[in-house]
């Protein structure tokens, strides 16, 4: 995972082929954006493997400063707004869990806005301890912050109603709870490379057998098999 460039490269490339698997399973549209999070953390740690190669002297300064900025990009601004609005976009229909949802979107966009500040206004610092990147933000208020971007990821899955949302959720939790306690310093880079292990809890929400789309909503794979089928038909012709 996150300990070595090679650990990052392998992590990244299972990962996402999880996200591959996850991909081609999505029956509705409205599921794309959650199904996207596995290949999401899947390059988030291939882009890790580059910083590291960096603080190794083995890539250039400003591939490893473009790395860093990418990595710091998506685990920091991205994710907070990501998760709760992908699983937003899941469960849609369901009025009741939409409206417990919501809140938690609205805590992710400021938090998200925060950090998104936090990196234009300020240096981003990425310093190797031991086995272990540790990147640095000058977050306002960062307390505060921070548990905003926790409540978002983890707990909006949670409460989404949907039994394997809440199982990925939950083992994201137990995530951070090890890595706060094993890794406190290197707390961010240890988190991502358990969120993207936890991409393997998604594989049985997409493959479960859910109703048909809604009215309105179009099958992914209706889209790509109609057009196919009418590219045949004029090939013929």
């Amino acid at each position: 995972m996150c300990w070595s460039p090679t650990a990052d490269l392998v992590a990244g490339a299972g990962v996402g082929a999880i996200g591959a698997v996850v991909l081609v399973q999505v029956r509705r549209l409205r599921d794309l954006p959650m199904a996207c999070l596995p290949l999401l953390l899947g390059a988030h740690q291939l882009i890790e493997s580059v910083v590291w190669r960096g603080a190794d002297g083995e890539a250039s300064p400003g591939a490893t400063h473009l790395a860093a900025l990418l990595w710091t990009a998506i685990a920091f601004p991205l994710l907070p707004a990501f998760v709760p609005l992908a699983v937003l976009c899941a469960i849609w229909p369901q009025r009741a869990a939409r409206r417990r949802v919501l809140p938690l979107c609205a805590l992710g966009l400021a938090s998200s806005g925060m950090l998104a500040y936090a990196m234009v206004s300020g240096p981003v610092s990425v310093v190797p301890m031991g086995h272990v990147l540790t990147y640095g933000l000058r977050i306002p208020a960062d307390s505060l912050v921070i548990s905003a971007y926790v409540a978002a990821t983890l707990a909006t899955p949670v409460i989404s109603g949907d039994r394997d949302l809440c199982r990925f959720g939950l083992t994201a939790a137990v995530g951070a709870a090890v890595c706060i306690t094993a890794w406190r310093l290197a707390f961010a880079s240890t988190w991502c490379a358990f969120a993207a292990l936890t991409s393997l809890a998604l594989i049985p929400w997409v493959r479960r057998e859910r109703i048909m789309p809604a009215r309105g909503e179009q099958h992914p794979g209706s889209i790509l098999s109609g057009y196919l089928l009418s590219l045949g038909r004029n090939t013929r012709r």
